[in-house]
């Protein structure tokens, strides 16, 4: 697989899990998410949007990224540029790095149903900040996960689920339907191994890690 990070303008911690996350990846920049690239040492082959959210101190930093300006007044955001254009690139797998928190939280709404709509059309995506973490639930597929005893984890729903059966947790669930709206699925902690069933809706599972400054 051809896996790409793209540097969102949200908020990254770096830990050893996300090193390794990004290890062997191929790096794009979307405007202010370059930032990112110096507290992950990374050298990112292409730096592009509109520029809006960028500094001139930013800019000194990385005088020789080679950049893809856009105008600020367009159809997309710098960060749907970036993941289009890393799949006109071969992409298969996409890292999201910054895809949660952050001043803009209609970008980090969109960072989700973005891996929603992209995991539908068979492409691997896998959000982060080091802190957070999502990976989108598709429908009929056991989906297992190695999260350590006690972490806590979420599943957003983004309209109502059916058969949804969740295993490993402090509170299973058992082939259920959630209503849409309901916080039936939000604050639940791994339990052994965790295992999620999803056989009708559009799910994201967000797990939070414990860094280092939280320990």
């Amino acid at each position: 697989m051809s896996r790409f990070a793209i540097l969102l303008g949200g908020d990254v911690h770096r830990t050893p899990e996300l090193d390794a996350q990004l290890s062997g990846s191929r790096v794009f920049a979307a405007d202010s998410g370059m930032r990112h690239a110096a507290v992950l040492e990374l050298a990112p082959e292409l730096w592009l949007g509109d520029f809006d959210s960028t500094s001139d101190e930013l800019l000194k930093q990385f005088p020789g990224t080679p950049r893809e300006i856009y105008p600020p007044d367009k159809d997309k955001t710098d960060g749907e540029l970036a993941i289009d254009t890393a799949l006109a690139a071969g992409a298969s797998e996409l890292v999201l790095v910054g895809a949660f928190g952050g001043e803009r939280p209609d970008h980090a709404f969109l960072h989700m149903t973005l891996a929603l709509q992209l995991a539908e059309r068979g492409v691997s995506v896998f959000l982060t900040s080091g802190a957070q973490e999502g990976q989108a639930l598709l429908p009929g597929v056991r989906h297992e996960f190695d999260y350590g005893e006690g972490t806590l984890f979420s599943i957003l729903a983004f309209g109502e689920l059916a058969g949804l059966t969740v295993e490993g947790a402090k509170w299973p669930l058992n082939d259920v339907v959630v209503p849409f709206g309901s916080s039936l699925t939000i604050s639940n902690e791994v339990r052994g191994s965790l295992s999620v069933r999803l056989e009708v809706g559009r799910a994201l599972l967000v797990a939070h890690l414990v860094t280092e400054g939280e320990r």
